[in-house]
């Protein structure tokens, strides 16, 4: 691998080389204080909210590239010479053929820490960035140690620039905020206080420091730079003294100086803070706690116990290396960092526009559940808050300042049924259905009756040809066929509804709500056999009708997107389509849509804009909708294939879009290779295989789903936990060790004959257990589960037409 490797056994990717394609990041903090930070430290920081509480400035799609961030300068006293910890941003050289010293340099990103390592004329540096659990701040905690034979003098400038607080003004309004800005020194600290008012129930006040004497500091950028100077060559490290500046106006900073001495192969240690709080008081006790570097190690230990807990609670062994780093740590790690922020945060969400999205906020929550079903709970009832009495909801919403915009999608407020399930599975919590929350717009509603409203809206919506009016979009936001009209129709909105509808079901008849389950169980059916009746396009079913009443997503289409994967990969997923149109749809999917890394959304995509089909016909040929790999959908083909109990596809299908299959074609991917991204750049395009978006994106929640459901096919149900692998037929045998509603199962599958799909036999604890549903266990004990796989694929149909049977028997 070109640019890094796992570490599996620290939990750690290693980046062996600064100049990664992009930069590789890494989000820390587990609470309401978040920090992005860069393989060579660039980002940001901000507590609970990127708009209105943003702590660091970021300038984002510069030149050049990730800056700023959080540095630390050293420079040697003896020869002037000086050099960054982080390699940026002075860019010394790691060519050791040049005649010029060698720049060696090492980042080994963990869960919620990012250490950098470098070494440069003699002196080592290790650097640990983190968020301890529970803190609003950041520590860096910095070793230096002379590897030399001889005595140095060192002085070493930190560097960050505050934001505004308010983000999108400090971008901005520059004739306003280049007159507010207040930064000061005070004993050891800097205080950012632009807009402090103590008590005043908001932060207006940041501050940064370090554990040891500082000889200078500068509050102000342009007297720390200098004059035509960058963060590169700052006019203060050339010079090597701070000119204790003071930020009144202008651009706030924080920087300090200190004189390092070192005897030959000694080593310092020295802390630094960055955090927020609401009076100087509260930051200079918070400062106190951790002068001793023994205590900042030790919040270092507390948090990588914390990770190792979180993630014990699911892992697994299989035969793929490949996929052991993935489910066992990466998309765990990522899942949690899309519930925590959803898009709010990214190096390509700027954090000031899109807030929190309803429906993201709801898939992200189907990764995490597993693991912290209590905050799940939080969420789905914040989330409700953020729906109408009429069933409608918000597209985004703001948590600081409870506002949010509408948006007109047409697929919304379905989401809220299948968190709501997937929470119900995983703890059995049926009381949670009672509880009360309130709309937006009235008094509080039991959950059931938030779902109930949520279905109604979506039907009220029902278009002529029967299936859901479009409305600006459904979850394609860039299909936009009927923000103007009453015709244009989503095919897939139909299949969506169906499926929550049949949770919706099962939840009415487990609570005993007779009438509802007879009424809406009728209902249902409708939607099927009217699906199956006008949506069928021969070989594969349409995505939607236009407003001009045409068929979008057909072999007819002349413009483009004649095949759509999301109807295809649904219709099996809802449980709508039959045996042979299953079959026949997604071998369709096979030959129009898949490519060597992943699979196409559509194709062939469209060439020139379209006024009736919105906003995807502006991409690009292969970007993002328009014939892009979209990595948020290509788990719903995963999951179809599981279903039909085809294996080896669902499983090629996985792999495509793995993130450590990209790490040897790096320079093509670009992106993370330990991280998925929204979309890799399809076929059609002369970047193909090129990833955008990484991080935030649905592509997490949704491929851990994939996996650990579908494929290994261990998930929670309402009554117990069903065993149901889908697997290569090369796999001979896997575990997965799964916590459940407080007990431990260890499970081992074996699967002798090399098949793809099938469950013979199931022994818990020594006893056999009928059918593939593991019963629930309360005694927070490890119990023993051994499956047996053994079916031939006349089997494997005949389980494919029961499980259609029964998803036909709940409705």
């Amino acid at each position: 691998m070109k640019y890094g490797y796992f570490d599996d056994k620290h939990r750690e990717f290693v980046i062996t080389r600064p100049d990664t394609p992009t930069p590789w990041i890494n989000y820390l903090g587990c609470d309401e204080y978040c920090a992005l930070i860069s393989n060579t430290a660039g980002g940001y920081s901000f507590h609970r909210d990127p708009k209105d509480r943003r702590i660091t400035r970021y300038r984002y799609n510069n030149v050049p590239v990730d800056r700023p961030g959080r540095y630390i300068y050293l420079r040697d006293q003896a020869s002037g010479d000086y050099w960054s910890a982080t390699w940026q941003p002075v860019l010394k050289t790691q060519n050791s053929k040049l005649k010029i010293q060698s720049y060696n340099y090492e980042c080994r990103h963990g869960l919620g820490y990012t250490i950098i390592k470098s070494k440069y004329s003699g002196i080592s540096t290790q650097t640990t960035y983190f968020v301890p659990l529970g803190e609003n701040l950041e520590l860096w905690a910095l070793k230096v140690r002379n590897d030399t034979k001889k005595a140095r003098s060192l002085k070493l400038f930190t560097y960050l620039e505050f934001c505004l607080w308010h983000a999108e003004m400090d971008m901005t309004d520059f004739q306003y905020t280049l007159n507010i800005a207040s930064a000061v020194n005070e004993g050891n600290l800097i205080f950012h206080q632009t807009g402090y008012a103590p008590k005043s129930g908001r932060f207006g006040l940041a501050y940064f420091g370090s554990n040891k004497k500082i000889s200078g500091y500068d509050c102000d950028r342009e007297t720390f730079l200098g004059q035509y100077h960058s963060e590169s060559n700052p006019i203060a490290v050339e010079k090597g003294k701070s000119f204790n500046s003071v930020g009144s106006g202008g651009n706030p900073i924080a920087s300090v100086s200190l004189n390092i001495s070192l005897k030959a192969g000694e080593e310092k240690d020295i802390i630094f803070i960055l955090g927020a709080a609401e009076t100087k008081e509260e930051a200079g006790d918070i400062y106190k706690k951790y002068l001793d570097e023994k205590a900042v190690y030790k919040k270092l230990e507390d948090l990588k116990c914390y990770w190792a807990d979180y993630l014990g609670r699911y892992q697994a062994n299989t035969p793929d290396t490949d996929v052991n780093s993935m489910v066992n740590i990466w998309n765990q790690y990522q899942c949690r960092t899309t519930f925590n922020w959803a898009r709010f945060a990214s190096y390509y969400e700027s954090g000031i526009g899109r807030g929190m999205g309803f429906r993201d906020s709801n898939q992200d929550t189907l990764g995490v559940v597993h693991v912290i079903p209590d905050r799940v709970k939080a969420r789905i009832k914040e989330l409700a808050q953020n729906q109408f009495r009429n069933g409608s909801s918000y597209h985004k919403f703001f948590p600081l300042t409870k506002t949010g915009e509408k948006g007109g999608y047409s697929d919304d407020p379905l989401w809220l049924i299948m968190a709501t399930a997937a929470y119900i599975k995983e703890t059995g919590d049926m009381a949670f259905l009672d509880e009360k929350v309130k709309f937006i717009d009235g008094e509080a509603a039991s959950v059931y009756d938030h779902m109930k409203k949520a279905i109604d809206f979506v039907l009220s919506e029902k278009g002529a040809q029967g299936f859901i009016k479009m409305r600006f979009a459904d979850w394609n936001d860039c299909l936009n066929l009927g923000a103007d009209n009453e015709v244009a129709e989503s095919a897939w909105v139909p299949l969506f509804l169906y499926m929550e509808m049949r949770e919706f079901l099962t939840m009415a008849r487990f609570t005993d709500r007779t009438e509802d389950y007879e009424k809406y169980k009728e209902i249902a059916a409708g939607i099927k056999d009217n699906f199956n009746k006008k949506a069928w396009d021969g070989k594969w079913f349409i995505r939607g009708i236009d407003k001009y009443g045409e068929a979008v997503g057909s072999a007819k289409s002349k413009e483009g997107g004649n095949i759509d994967l999301l109807p295809q990969a649904w219709s099996i997923m809802s449980g709508v389509a039959g045996t042979d149109k299953a079959t026949m749809c997604m071998d369709m999917v096979k030959k129009h849509l898949d490519t060597k890394y992943g699979i196409m959304l559509i194709d062939p995509p469209y060439t020139e804009y379209d006024e009736k089909l919105g906003a995807v016909t502006t991409f690009a040929p292969g970007l993002k909708e328009n014939g892009g790999i979209f990595c948020h959908a290509n788990p719903w083909a995963m999951i179809a294939e599981a279903i039909l109990g085809r294996g080896d596809i669902a499983f090629k299908y996985y792999k495509a879009i793995l993130p450590p299959t990209k790490n040897k074609m790096a320079d093509i991917h670009l992106t993370e290779g330990y991280i998925y991204s929204q979309f890799i750049t399809g076929k059609h395009n002369a970047n193909f295989g090129r990833a955008r978006n990484s991080w935030l994106t649905g592509s997490a929640a949704w491929n851990f789903v994939a996996i650990a459901e579908y494929i290994l096919g261990v998930r929670a149900d309402y009554n117990g936990l069903v065993i149901d692998p889908c697997i290569p037929k090369s796999w001979k045998s896997f575990t997965v060790k799964r916590v459940f509603r407080g007990a431990t199962y260890e499970i081992s599958v074996t699967n002798p004959r090399g098949v793809n799909k099938g469950v013979k036999s199931i022994v818990v604890d020594g006893l056999e257990v009928e059918g593939n549903v593991v019963p629930v266990f309360k005694d927070k004990r490890v119990h023993k589960v051994e499956v047996v796989m053994d079916l031939n694929r006349k089997e494997q149909q005949q389980q494919w037409q029961t499980y259609h049977s029964y998803q036909s028997s709940i409705l």
